[in-house]
């Protein structure tokens, strides 16, 4: 299970890291040697997204790099077949990153199904409330996969603790409001939102939304246990190409 293995790794790290890549941008070769490169500089779970025409929580770098993708011929069938080459050949958890239209296109059993004989983990489905999500979630727990929800600042502790009961895996708390890749203050104010997220729920956090550097990363040590890193890995692709890439990661702990 995802959330026993993400407590295994943070008795032996601080902190752990995932990163996030949109499969088929620029190219699906150059997806496949991200991840190589990613899992050489030692991430511990890697979120793969499939592009989407409206991916409504992204922000312009990962939106840019969704319309790329998809005017280059990316395809779900294709994503696809790129995650069950990575999962089998890395032994770090992948997980999807889509929106709902992905899903109902080709219903929820079936790419619940292909995701389970892919060799994925889990998802995330931020277009998904949970109170509409009662098909996917019984799907996912019965492939043994993590449907992982999403917490935001202005959840109120009640709700936290609703959200927590669909999930499995980990919690995404998204560290502001709004999209992918602006700026994000780490401040007392997180601190309370993130203190009151770990009060909600046994599961592990996850903490995305502006996480650039490396004073980000050890920020959230002791408050979170997994750090995103999403847009500014595309910026350091778009900056310094895929051999860019590791050092920059290999930095962040």
């Amino acid at each position: 299970m995802l959330e026993q293995y993400l407590k295994e790794r943070r008795q032996k790290q601080e902190i752990l890291l995932m990163t996030h890549i949109v499969l088929g941008h620029p190219h699906f070769d150059t997806s496949l040697r991200l991840v190589e490169s990613m899992v050489h500089a030692g991430v511990d779970l890697i979120e793969l997204q499939i592009p989407f025409s409206e991916p409504m929580a992204d922000g312009p770098v990962i939106l840019r790099a969704n319309q790329e993708a998809l005017a280059g011929g990316a395809t779900v069938e294709r994503c696809f077949e790129l995650a069950t080459e990575v999962a089998r050949r890395f032994d770090v958890p992948f997980l999807f990153m889509t929106y709902y239209n992905v899903l109902f296109r080709r219903t929820v059993a079936g790419f619940v199904a292909r995701m389970q004989d892919a060799g994925l983990r889990g998802a995330i489905v931020p277009d998904l409330p949970p109170e509409e999500a009662s098909e996917y979630v019984l799907a996912m727990r019965e492939a043994a996969l993590a449907p992982v929800f999403i917490y935001s600042p202005n959840t109120s502790d009640q709700r936290l603790k609703a959200i927590a009961g669909y999930g499995a895996g980990f919690v995404y708390c998204v560290a502001r409001k709004g999209v992918t890749g602006s700026e994000t203050a780490f401040s007392a104010e997180l601190s309370s939102y993130l203190a009151r997220a770990r009060a909600a729920t046994s599961l592990p956090l996850a903490v995305g939304f502006g996480v650039k550097e490396k004073q980000d990363v050890d920020f959230l040590r002791g408050k979170a246990d997994i750090a995103v890193i999403g847009s500014e890995t595309l910026r350091v692709l778009e900056r310094g190409g895929v051999a860019a890439v590791g050092p920059f990661l290999s930095g962040l702990r």
